[in-house]
């Protein structure tokens, strides 16, 4: 069953092997769609806040966040992100190594959508990207209200 609307990847991880493996699982299980990666949380926070980013720019974006990154961390980005009425709506999948329950918690505090711990064994990693990927073809994204443009000013 092909979509009207394919989900746009934006990927924030500090391991290449990590966002090598991500990439290539999603597009084996069949998202073609737009991928976009930040090596770390402030390369992601200039994207969202500082780099022009537009409305158009944000509709149908999922954002992959890891926990544990140089600079800005994960939970960081999240609560950021969240906090702002122009990408509070953005889903976001905490995709990461970290299993410490209060780190779950956190993340579900400051409105993640979904936490995943990255497997460890290579084979268990690989499915479960390929289970994120079909789950990514048939979910269904906010529309991002045209009220929320210009908010910026105060």
């Amino acid at each position: 069953m092909a979509t009207e609307q394919s989900v746009n990847i934006i990927l924030v991880e500090d391991d290449d092997g990590h966002a090598v493996l991500v990439e290539k699982n999603l597009r084996r299980a069949g998202l073609v769609n737009g991928f976009m990666r930040f090596r770390d949380g402030q390369e992601a926070l200039d994207h969202f806040f500082e780099g022009g980013t537009s409305r158009g720019d944000l509709q149908q974006v999922v954002v992959l966040l890891d926990v544990n990154m140089p600079r800005v961390n994960g939970v960081e980005v999240l609560k950021r992100m969240k906090e702002d009425v122009s990408t509070s709506a953005i889903p976001v999948i905490m995709l990461t190594t970290t299993d410490d329950p209060r780190e779950i918690g956190r993340c579900y505090e400051y409105g993640c959508n979904v936490y995943i711990t990255k497997p460890v064994e290579y084979d268990d990693f690989i499915e479960a990207v390929r289970r994120l990927g079909f789950f990514l073809q048939v979910v269904k994204l906010p529309v991002l209200a045209a009220s929320q443009k210009g908010t910026e000013s105060q």
